[in-house]
């Protein structure tokens, strides 16, 4: 069932909305003049009506029961933020020219996260466009836009969001949303939206006024779980499947990345995750051109993406953060809290070669056993990386990894990133070693909630990175901190390490063994002692091998590659590289004793 408002041209528009237990809804009309329009209930539990003489640009509540006026909780646009009206948008008024565009294999992906509100001085979508050829320049052919559902005030992550088809008014709203995607298909490059389906956020939250959208048999981090499989859930299904599709639909996403969904609930039969992807698979077949879903999973369940005929729930891809917890642990030292489950080299070595360091194995972090086997499953199904917004975020002061480590760390991170068989995913401004912090900010209306937010961020951190001084959420000079330093790209070692990532991402998309990310034709081995890890990829005519030094001491080792002749394409610790020195040879037989420089990478092909 579509729900919303529908404008059908002509000055009519079509309202509808799931509230199954209300005895009376209308729409109020409060733009350009008030009037009160009455709606019918079906027998599903939605209410219809299409009006007359409404046009694009109305603004409108809902009354509920005849006095209590609430936005459209499927509204498309809140130009007001989430107290105001919803207004009517005409969806069809985009002059679209993508109609070639077939979007990008989720193998080939490259993918940079961003935050619209800091990734440029202006936090719009309309200034993220002109930044869209240096990004393609860099290799990047994905870029992942964090929630962009309405949130109160100007200033958030977007994980607060209470109208999840409601583009952000201070972003630029739904036709700017459009122009940026639009833009993006132009350049080559995919668009995957982060989306929010396991809760909505506390201010301007009302949809519980108009139907059993919460569950009290789960609770969640947020509260009250949504309602996927009690009583009256058919229409939340809707609600949340529908806003899927019409991201895909009407804004030409090309995937997205469903967040935290191990706290999605549901034991019915048919899972929500399932019937999602079935639905979206379907649009896709009828779309002619392949859509995505990236779940974030905290579970190491492989059931995610499991296929559904296979019992699964036939998601595309998820992601794997064992792969940076173990590298952070590595290049940082830090062991508190979750990386306590990843302090030996060995981890990283698994993370490589089988995804999740954690297959049903004992955490003493969780206090009980973990994850399951993802051998069996193809590297492009998981999404990896080395620094996130929660990762980064989530810090006492947001530091990126810039800040932690040492130049050579970062290459190596770069080079264990990028050298992997998987997907690799870019945080915004971690290709040229930005140093400004990303730290969590809000700007709610509600001072009591702001209160709380502040005294929920400190309890957070008693377990994590106690060290420095607390940063106010709801100060301004927190979120202006957190806005990148473009300008830096082309300055000394930022410049450097920008043309190193561009190189390993073309190396990636040049050599036959860096695109295959088939697990079937890799090796891995590992020298706890040494830090240091070994790799050995190969396609059907080509191998390459690499080797990653962890220690800060420079190692020699006995090559784990095959007798032949070996050419060296990178050397992190090459002077090209702002290194001090290459010490190993052009050329090698495979084999051999070899010296390798502290915290630095090498790869040499076959």
């Amino acid at each position: 069932m579509k729900i919303g408002s529908n404008y059908l041209g002509k000055g009519r528009c079509e309202f509808t909305v799931w509230a199954p237990y209300l005895q009376e809804v209308a729409v109020q009309i409060i733009s350009p003049e008030d009037r009160l329009i009455p709606m019918v209930q079906d027998d599903r539990g939605y209410w219809k009506v299409t009006a007359e003489d409404v046009e694009p640009g109305t603004l409108y509540f809902y009354k509920l029961e005849g006095s209590l006026e609430r936005p459209d909780p499927a509204s498309h646009f809140q130009p007001e933020s989430v107290h105001g009206p919803s207004q009517v948008v005409d969806r069809n008024t985009m002059q679209w020219n993508d109609r070639e565009w077939s979007g990008v294999p989720l193998e080939e992906m490259i993918i940079y996260e961003l935050h619209v509100g800091t990734f440029t001085p202006a936090g719009t979508f309309d200034a993220i466009i002109p930044r869209l050829k240096e990004l393609h320049e860099l290799g990047v052919n994905a870029i992942e836009i964090m929630p962009i559902a309405q949130f109160p005030g100007n200033r958030n992550w977007g994980y607060d969001g209470a109208y999840l088809y409601a583009v952000q008014n201070s972003y630029g709203g739904p036709e700017a949303l459009k122009e940026l995607v639009n833009a993006c298909h132009q350049q080559g490059i995919a668009v995957i939206l982060d989306v929010v389906y396991n809760h909505f956020g506390p201010e301007g939250n009302y949809i519980g006024n108009f139907g059993p959208f919460y569950t009290a048999t789960y609770k969640t981090p947020w509260g009250n779980a949504i309602n996927f499989d009690d009583a009256r859930s058919e229409g939340v299904r809707n609600f949340f499947i529908e806003n899927a599709l019409y991201w895909f639909e009407d804004y030409h996403i090309d995937a997205l990345r469903l967040d935290a969904v191990h706290a999605i609930y549901d034991l019915g039969a048919k899972h929500i995750l399932y019937e999602l992807s079935e639905r979206v698979d379907a649009l896709a077949e009828q779309l002619g051109k392949k859509l995505y879903l990236i779940a974030e999973s905290d579970l190491n369940d492989v059931r995610v993406i499991r296929d559904r005929s296979l019992g699964g729930h036939g998601i595309h891809a998820q992601w794997s953060d064992d792969f940076h917890h173990t590298l952070h642990t590595l290049l940082t030292g830090e062991n508190i809290g979750y990386y306590k489950d990843f302090d030996k080299c060995e981890y990283l070595a698994t993370a490589i070669k089988e995804t999740f360091v954690y297959s049903w194995k004992f955490s003493p972090f969780r206090r009980r056993y973990h994850g399951s086997d993802a051998r069996d499953f193809p590297g492009h199904q998981f999404v990896v990386c080395i620094q996130n917004h929660d990762q980064v975020g989530n810090r006492m002061l947001g530091e990126r990894l810039s800040k932690l480590v040492s130049f050579e760390a970062l290459k190596l991170a770069a080079g264990t990133l990028l050298l992997s068989p998987n997907i690799p995913l870019l945080f915004m401004g971690e290709e040229y070693g930005e140093e400004a912090p990303f730290l969590y900010f809000i700007s709610h209306t509600d001072q009591v909630l702001v209160e709380a937010v502040r005294n929920g961020r400190k309890e957070e951190f008693k377990d994590f990175h106690l060290e420095g001084e607390f940063q106010d959420p709801f100060s301004y000079l927190t979120f202006f901190k957190s806005k990148l330093k473009w300008q830096k790209r082309q300055e000394g070692k930022h410049k450097v390490l920008l043309e190193l990532y561009q190189y390993l991402i073309q190396l990636r998309r040049t050599l036959p063994p860096l695109k295959k990310l088939d697990k079937q034709n890799l090796e891995v081995s590992c020298n706890e002692t040494d830090k240091l890890v070994q790799v050995c990829r190969w396609s059907d005519k080509s191998q390459v091998f690499y080797v990653l030094n962890f220690n800060d001491k420079e190692v020699s080792f006995k090559a784990a590659a095959n007798s032949g002749n070996w050419h060296k394409v990178l050397d992190s610790a090459d002077e090209k590289w702002m290194g001090t020195g290459s010490t190993l040879p052009e050329l090698f037989a495979g084999e051999e004793k070899l010296t390798i420089q502290p915290q630095s990478f090498a790869l040499f092909s076959l």
